[in-house]
């Protein structure tokens, strides 16, 4: 343990429970449902309401082997290729063989997806995929339809739910084991302010970090929290680095920042074209797959599409699936455009890259435990090894699926007695920052650790990020101390800075080009000494230690019992 926590009131209130979920996305909300199916006293802890998460957004479907002629084995190798030889096999074949039974158990849960006139599920292509394997739904709402299914079983299920509530630290007992987390519940209800769920076992399926920089496809509460919070218990992370960028996000000005509405590879797997300003579509000869090679290929070549013409922007091209297709295929694309101005049926969509999805994450094994006894993860805040160095599209929501399920088999299986959380986990609370350096670190991490990134660019961002941990921790000890107010906002920024630092400690340290990672100064894959993971704990000085693996294997996840 690190003993490292947030500057926090101590917990006013406290509820006991077998488990305790923290996130209400596909990942957790199965969890949860599979938990309490299995008698475990259940706990949901979501930082906005229940169908707020990143799942809700997600646009292209959930891929599965479900289609004639496709097999695990098929999806496999599509992963493994998109992963650039940084997946865990195992882990890949595990996602691929339980996930068609996964999708399956998903619809009895109230999921519908799309149908054929014959009532097979309506199946599509996305990049990196050699087979239709897409399952989607209202077109391209599959996100919401799950998150709305998950949320209304968890209600039928009368679950014990705590929304509007940031999770702040894992609670321990005194031998070091989880024991719970402290939150902090915003606004009136039956919970309110900082308080405790006190359990055995903690799952985090907090969802991503993409509000580490300025423009992303994620929410506003992707902001890293269960990434630090696992930091600060001691738990490893790996594969920080590889953020994948969403090669197409609808333009909205070189200035715009936070959320950007995405537009779902879905549209290319039905055929829209990538272009330029003057019509020539620039993926063809670039890759066999052409505008649905893996995402990272694409995010690079519309990079230097933009870079060779002096834009800020490339063109997707999709005026050819006319009124009809775009009404009924993708409705909520065609309405985001519409809103900003842009008729798709009539023109093409300005597109850029921006920060969409964590490829690694709090380092687990295959029952999703972490580093941290009684500490799990799951969904996108988890390195399973399922990813490697870049994800293949539409297998987030599926990773999400398989791996809570075996989340709640390994709880419900061994069982752990509650302990008592121990009064002081020692050391001193972590300086938190004002809310108004959220934008710096933004701005930070956009110029310096984006889709493009030198060892200059990242030096800089390092030197920076370390000059506001600095500051913070100064004027804590300054006579007159003027730090920040415990709060939503200054732990939602402590949180990004904690991620950004140990992002940015990987990503100077892999000194190569592999996947969505991308150096200019190095821009081969060196397989020979980068086919290696790196894994990043704190230590108690609250400095990242990055150790490279010794081979492309994963070490085992071994948790102080």
């Amino acid at each position: 343990m690190t003993g490292i926590r947030l500057t926090a009131p101590a917990p006013g209130w406290a509820i006991d429970a077998d488990v305790v979920v923290v996130g209400s996305g596909v990942a957790g909300l199965t969890t949860a449902l599979r938990c309490a199916a299995a008698g475990l006293d259940t706990v949901v802890v979501t930082k906005a309401r229940l169908d707020d998460g990143s799942t809700r957004w997600a646009q292209g479907g959930i891929a599965a082997a479900l289609g004639e002629g496709d097999t695990p084995e098929q999806h496999l190798d599509d992963t493994l290729v998109a992963g650039a030889g940084l997946c865990d096999e195992e882990a890949v074949r595990t996602l691929v063989t339980e996930g068609p039974d996964a999708v399956r158990r998903l619809i009895t849960t109230g999921a519908t997806f799309d149908t054929t006139d014959s009532g097979d599920i309506a199946l599509t292509r996305e990049g990196g995929h050699h087979r239709r394997r897409i399952a989607h739904a209202g077109g391209d709402a599959t996100g919401a339809e799950i998150s709305r299914a998950l949320v209304e079983a968890v209600r039928s299920a009368a679950l014990h739910t705590i929304e509007n509530a940031l999770v702040l630290d894992l609670l321990t007992d005194a031998e070091g084991r989880t024991a719970g987390v402290s939150l902090h519940v915003m606004g009136e209800g039956q919970h309110d302010g900082v308080g405790a769920v006190r359990a055995p076992s903690v799952v985090l399926a907090t969802g991503g970090m993409g509000q580490v920089f300025s423009a992303t496809t994620n929410p506003s509460v992707s902001t890293g929290d269960g990434v630090a919070l696992a930091l600060r218990a001691g738990a490893e992370v790996s594969d920080l680095e590889f953020v994948q960028f969403h090669p197409t996000v609808l333009f909205l000005g070189a200035d715009s920042e936070g959320q950007q509405p995405l537009v779902s590879e879905a549209v290319r797997g039905e055929g829209a074209h990538l272009v330029d300003a003057a019509g020539t579509r620039f993926m063809l000869g670039q890759h066999e797959l052409a505008e649905l090679a893996p995402r990272d290929i694409v995010a690079k070549a519309i990079t230097r599409q933009m870079h060779e013409h002096s834009t800020e922007h490339m063109y997707l091209d999709a005026r050819h699936f006319g009124a009809a297709m775009w009404e009924q295929r993708f409705p909520t694309i065609l309405a985001a455009c519409r809103a900003h101005g842009i008729d798709p049926v009539t023109e093409p969509i300005p597109v850029a890259p921006a920060a969409h999805y964590a490829s690694g994450g709090i380092r687990t094994d295959l029952r999703g435990r972490t580093t941290v006894s009684g500490l799990y993860a799951c969904g996108e805040v988890a390195c399973t090894g399922v990813h490697g160095a870049n994800r293949l599209a539409s297998n987030s929501l599926l990773e999400g699926l398989v791996f809570a399920e075996r989340i709640a088999a390994d709880i419900a299986e061994t069982r752990p007695p509650r302990t008592e959380p121990a009064k002081s986990t020692g050391g001193e609370p972590v300086a938190l920052l004002a809310p108004e350096t959220r934008t710096a670190i933004q701005r930070i991490m956009t110029r310096g650790a984006g889709v493009l990134r030198s060892a200059a660019s990242l030096a800089a961002a390092a030197e920076e990020l370390e000059a506001l941990h600095r500051s913070a921790a100064a004027d804590v000890d300054a006579a007159d101390p003027k730090d920040a107010v415990p709060g939503v906002d200054a732990w939602e920024v402590t949180n990004l800075l904690l991620v950004s630092r140990v992002l940015v400690a990987a990503a100077r340290e892999r000194e190569e080009t592999r996947g969505c990672h991308w150096r200019e100064d190095r821009p081969d894959r060196d397989d020979a000494h980068w086919r290696r993971h790196l894994v990043v704990r704190i230590a108690a000085d609250r400095t990242p230690v990055v150790h490279r693996t010794e081979t492309a294997a994963f070490p085992p996840v071994r948790a102080a019992d």
